[in-house]
């Protein structure tokens, strides 16, 4: 029998693992099915080792349409790059995998997770880390695992692992947690403002619910697993080092150095003191073996700042900024500082900036998305932008990175919890956050501005969102949480922390923890203090503006709304879609839903009202009972044509026109005359019967003809005829 197949139940439904009968060469390969979800999974690494300074890990999330059973809509009909779900799906697995391999390992390795089946209930992001770490458990590439990943959802009040599409639309929580035996290790989660509490008991859920796959892949690779090679760590020259130029470093000002505020300014110091020691110690660079010397002073220098660094906080409470654990850096807000978008902000937090955009626009404007779930499009965009002078630096600018997509999208279900719905606010919405300056927190700036910038749009938000960036450090039993992190202390820290909510509870999370995870009492307090900052936060933002705007940007075009009969939609759009087009001529652009929708969108208020009512004058219908100021355009003997509006004409018969007998209509009307009329009927081919209101109970009303369904009224005997 070719392949062996591995079980287990997870959240009720059977997860299988098979390995030995797809990809045989690789170094590691499974196939994970649940449900009708199917993932290939392969971990393969050079046999030569690097001569980057840094793990080359790269982790690819393939999505083939087949898997749905759909051709790609790309011209050329195959799949292209990967999409935003496909990334944020690869970064996950990334997160996951890599901080469980051994320090100094630096093999190329590659782990690709193709979806060959997808059902569309059973989503591939969660399996995709499962696959990994069963295909680097059973390889020969040295590796730390298992791990595991779960997807919690909290449905009528009730966790749920690994949940549904379906279960998640009636979800208030999407949360991803990833963990080993011991502990959590990454988390990412979604909220509909859940309280801190529900938040850590749902990843204990969580961590509990991945047990039996952790154990499955532990058997696999007892019974399976190949034995892992041997690798050639990094030299370090510098451990000896150490105590001795840690000592020379404190005496030479390295605490100054470190509690210097600003960020090039500490760097500076930092570096001026780095070289005064190496220069100490190797007077001549250009002697032989002095660059291995340097490059080990420089690494025993590096270790040595780390060390003092850590050593502040736990003892000290004393950070590289000269704050304290529980400060947020000082913050100032401008609103609108751009005259012509709909609308912007600038938030800045220390050397943290960023300048948020939001621009309204219309259906037309959503974003198709064209991978393997059931959504075709998105109405809400958020686009975060990374520019290398936002660091002070010179790098070559391509497309977006995988980092800049993974914290636009952390902003993005950040906002997305408070927007107002589509009904009520039928804008499609873009926000862009531009980081002009990055000291740590950016992607927690981008929702400050993005909060910011709809609210100055007059964007009806349900509330105002801010976030903040939390570290930790700890050594044994002792250990700070940092509020407001720089990106010196995300480097040196034991966790990266990023918590986003309104006043009222947490709209999105994401956690990533170095070293052997954290206790629960620890992850209650770091979201408690979190809580604090961010209402701290929220309070400088209310300052600026305390809600949104009342009215929409004078800049930001308006959308009209009216409702038609589905069956004149014909009318609207027209032969070939000419009548529209004639519409649209009038300064707007039109949408026409198929339950009768109408909106039309225009920044010039009197053409998208000049519009609404060419619609309305083409979609009216006429209701029994209704009146009208009519013009008599056809007389005959036996009654006068009267027109109610255009193209809808109805019946006056002579014995209603007045209390007095009439012999000839023209007696009485004349074409062209005025009068006030009422639909007494409307019979089965939509012909109009007419009376005239000021008359009605004091003539005897005429037998009406047949009446449509829903129309006319109660039919009675027929009175006599007054001729």
């Amino acid at each position: 029998m070719i392949g062996k197949t591995y079980t287990t139940m997870l959240g009720g439904r059977e997860l299988s693992i098979e390995t030995g009968r797809l990809a045989k060469l690789v170094s590691g390969s499974v196939t994970l099915r649940y449900g009708d979800t199917m993932l290939l999974v392969t971990a393969q690494a050079r046999d030569d080792k690097s001569t980057l300074d840094f793990l080359p890990l790269t982790v690819e999330f393939e999505e083939r349409h087949y898997a749905v059973g759909k051709i790609p809509g790309s011209f050329h009909r195959r799949e292209g790059r990967p999409g935003e779900r496909a990334i944020l799906s690869a970064r996950i697995t990334d997160r996951q995998i890599r901080p469980l391999f051994p320090k100094g390992y630096r093999h190329e390795t590659q782990v690709i997770i193709t979806v060959i089946s997808a059902d569309q209930q059973n989503l591939p992001d969660v399996l995709g880390p499962i696959g990994a770490s069963a295909a680097l458990s059973i390889s020969d590439i040295p590796w730390q695992g298992p791990t595991a990943c779960v997807r919690v959802g909290q449905v009528d009040g009730e966790y749920v692992l690994n949940p549904t599409s379906d279960q998640l639309t009636r979800s208030t929580l999407d949360l991803v947690v990833a963990g080993t035996k011991q502990a959590v290790i990454m988390v990412e989660a979604g909220a509909q403002e859940v309280d801190e509490e529900a938040l850590v008991g749902a990843i204990e859920f969580a961590h509990a619910g991945m047990q039996g796959v952790l154990d499955l892949i532990e058997t696999m690779r007892a019974e399976l697993g190949r034995e892992k090679f041997n690798f050639l760590a990094d030299g370090d020259l510098s451990p000896d080092l150490v105590p001795g130029l840690a000592e020379a470093a404190r005496a030479e000002g390295l605490r100054d150095a470190l509690l210097t505020t600003k960020k090039k300014e500490r760097s500076t110091n930092l570096k001026a003191l780095r070289n005064r020691l190496i220069e100490a110690r190797v007077p001549d660079p250009e002697a032989e073996g002095a660059g291995e010397q340097i490059q080990a002073l420089k690494d025993a220098f590096a270790k040595v700042e780390k060390q003092e660094l850590r050593r502040l906080i736990i003892e000290e409470d004393l950070r590289a900024d000269g704050r304290n654990t529980r400060t947020v850096r000082p913050i100032w807000i401008e609103a609108r500082p751009l005259p012509r978008a709909h609308g912007s902000a600038i938030f800045t937090r220390g050397e943290t900036q960023v300048l948020g955009i939001a621009t309204l626009g219309t259906e037309r404007d959503e974003l198709l998305v064209d991978d393997l779930t059931a959504e075709e499009n998105d109405r809400f965009l958020l686009h975060y932008n990374f520019p290398p002078y936002s660091t002070g630096e010179v790098k070559r600018m391509g497309g977006q990175s995988r980092r800049e997509v993974g914290h636009g999208h952390l902003a993005k279900r950040a906002i997305r919890a408070v927007l107002p719905a589509f009904d009520d606010f039928p804008y499609v919405i873009r926000v862009v956050g531009e980081v002009l300056e990055s000291n740590g927190s950016s992607s927690m700036a981008t929702v400050c501005a993005g909060t910011l910038a709809l609210m100055d749009a007059g964007v009806p938000l349900r509330a105002p969102v801010a976030g903040v960036a939390m570290g930790l450090v700890m050594e044994g039993e002792r250990y700070r949480i940092l509020t407001d992190i720089l990106g010196l202390e995300d480097a040196l820290g034991d966790m990266d922390f990023k918590v986003c909510g309104t006043a009222g509870g947490v709209t999105a999370l994401q956690m990533d923890i170095r070293g052997g995870g954290i206790p629960p009492a620890v992850m209650r307090e770091a979201l408690t203090q979190a809580r604090e900052a961010r209402l701290h936060i929220l309070g400088k933002m209310a300052e600026v503006l305390p809600a949104p705007r009342p009215e929409l940007s004078p800049t930001a075009p308006r959308i009209l709304t009216l409702k038609i009969n589905p069956e004149l939609i014909g009318k609207v759009i027209g032969p070939g879609g000419k009548q529209i087009r004639e519409l649209e001529a009038m300064g707007a652009q039109i949408t026409v839903e198929e339950d009768g929708t109408v909106r039309i969108f225009s920044a010039d208020g009197q053409a998208a009202e000049a519009v609404r009512g060419r619609i309305e004058g083409l979609t009216k219908t006429a209701r029994v009972g209704e009146e009208y100021e009519g013009t008599v355009v056809k007389t005959a003997p036996f009654g006068a044509f009267v027109n109610l509006f255009a193209g809808q004409d109805g019946m006056l018969h002579i014995s209603q026109m007045s209390e007095q007998r009439v012999n000839a209509v023209e007696d009485v009307l004349n074409v062209g005359d005025k009068l006030r009329v009422k639909i007494a009927n409307i019979d089965d081919r939509g012909k109009i019967d007419l009376i005239r209101p000021e008359l009605e109970g004091k003539i005897a009303p005429r037998e009406p003809r047949p009446a449509r369904a829903g129309g006319g009224g109660d039919r009675g005997p027929r009175p006599p005829r007054r001729d």
